[in-house]
C-alpha cells in the first residue's frame, strides 16, 4: 500500500514537471550531456531566475541532478526516474495484471 501511494505521488510530481514545454526543452538539452545553469539559460529568452525555477521543479521531480563546482552548478539528466515513472504508469493499463488473466499472443487490437 505504501509503495503504491508513494509511486502515485512521485508519478504526479514527474508528470507535473513534464507538463511545461520549457522544462521538456531543458530535459532535451540535458539528454545531450551535462550543462551548467548558464549554458542552459543561453538557450532560452526567459530570465535566468525563471530558468532557475524550472530547474528547481525538475530537481524536485528528481528528473535532473545538480552538482555545484565553484561558482557554477552543473545539471545532469536522471533518465532512470523517467523510465521508472513511465513503467509504473503503464502498469495501470496492464489489464492482464488487473484481471489476473494471462495475455494472448494472437490477440489483435
Amino acid at each position: 500500500q505504501y509503495y503504491v501511494e508513494r509511486s502515485l505521488v512521485e508519478m504526479t510530481t514527474v508528470f507535473k514537471a513534464l507538463s511545461d514545454d520549457t522544462r521538456r526543452q531543458i530535459l532535451k538539452l540535458l539528454a545531450n550531456g551535462d550543462m551548467t545553469a548558464k549554458e542552459i539559460s543561453e538557450n532560452f529568452t526567459i530570465s535566468k531566475p525563471a530558468i532557475s525555477k524550472h530547474l528547481d521543479i525538475l530537481k524536485e521531480a528528481r528528473l535532473v541532478t545538480s552538482e555545484r563546482t565553484g561558482m557554477s552548478v552543473t545539471y545532469s539528466l536522471n533518465a532512470s526516474v523517467l523510465q521508472t515513472t513511465l513503467g509504473v504508469f503503464l502498469e495501470f493499463f496492464d489489464t492482464d495484471k488487473a484481471t489476473g488473466k494471462e495475455g494472448n499472443e494472437n490477440e489483435t487490437i
